[in-house]
């Protein structure tokens, strides 16, 4: 299959068909938030997949029965996927949800609501490499060539999603106030229990240390790797398949020191760093 074949364009991003579709990005559109809703949103290859796992335990108080029993595309469903229309009437309340979309394409309601969201920052070296892997075990995505090749790709906005900066920049510049909670990945690599702390008390769940202790184990990328509702071993082969590259693969920080060389790196930065460098807000890490 062409790889034009593969992808729907939605207001100029890339999206997979095998899990978009013209129906789903309708239904989000009139999607009614509520309240008490709570939206995790990254890039993709910025912890979407943890996040799955850790809105739920924070919203219930730390009960484990979900993660053995539900696989996470269900228990946080993507709120631009066709899976949300089949489970939205199922969720619990407070609804976990997670979501790719930069902020100019939210839905109405969500602006309207007080739904609460958790936005994930990634280092982008980590998410292109991150990312290149994801494709050559993705089969409903394009092959990614070499790095060299998607490297390009991913700085030309070529891939799914778009623009990692314009993705940031749309999300650091809104009007949600104390609605919108930042985080890194890095922060969750280094000190997950802290992280989990800060997650808690944004949203006013106030849990103990022990429920705090007994959630980072469980979110742990080991725990995780091993748990089938988790892992995504539950999809066919054809789709993703983990004999190329294990969907979840390393879970770490800085893994692109293994693939980049020096003139990539140096094109990498100058055209991370030339758009943003008008922007009001920081990087929360060093691009060097």
């Amino acid at each position: 299959m062409a790889s034009e074949e593969m992808y729907l364009q939605y207001h100029g991003l890339l999206l997979p068909k095998e899990t978009h579709s013209p129906e789903s990005l309708k239904f989000v559109r009139k999607y009614t938030f509520s309240d008490s809703d709570v939206l995790a949103v990254t890039y993709p290859k910025s912890g979407t997949i943890w996040m799955q796992e850790i809105l739920p335990l924070l919203l219930n108080g730390g009960d484990l029965t979900p993660i053995h029993t539900i696989p996470n595309w269900d228990r946080a469903p993507w709120l631009e996927e066709t899976r949300l229309a089949v489970v939205v009437d199922q969720l619990p309340s407070p609804r976990a949800l997670v979501s790719h979309l930069p902020y100019h394409l939210m839905p109405p309601s969500f602006l309207a609501s007080k739904a609460k969201v958790i936005y994930v920052m990634r280092n982008p070296k980590d998410v292109v490499v991150s990312s290149y892997y994801f494709h050559q075990m993705a089969g409903f995505l394009p092959d990614p060539g070499t790095f060299e090749e998607f490297m390009e790709k991913f700085l030309e906005g070529r891939v799914l999603f778009g623009k990692w900066t314009d993705h940031v920049k749309s999300w650091k510049h809104t009007e949600l106030g104390d609605r919108i909670m930042y985080i890194t990945y890095e922060e969750m690599v280094q000190d997950l229990p802290a992280a989990l702390r800060r997650m808690s008390d944004f949203l006013g769940r106030n849990l103990s240390e022990e429920v705090i202790e007994k959630i980072a184990e469980n979110c742990s990328f080991e725990t995780m790797k091993t748990n089938t509702m988790s892992n995504f071993s539950l999809i066919p082969k054809v789709l993703m398949d983990d004999n190329k590259s294990p969907f979840l693969r390393k879970g770490v920080v800085g893994d692109w020191k293994n693939h980049f060389s020096s003139e990539q790196l140096t094109r990498f930065i100058s055209v991370i760093s030339k758009e943003l460098e008008n922007e009001s807000f920081s990087l929360p890490w060093s691009l060097d």
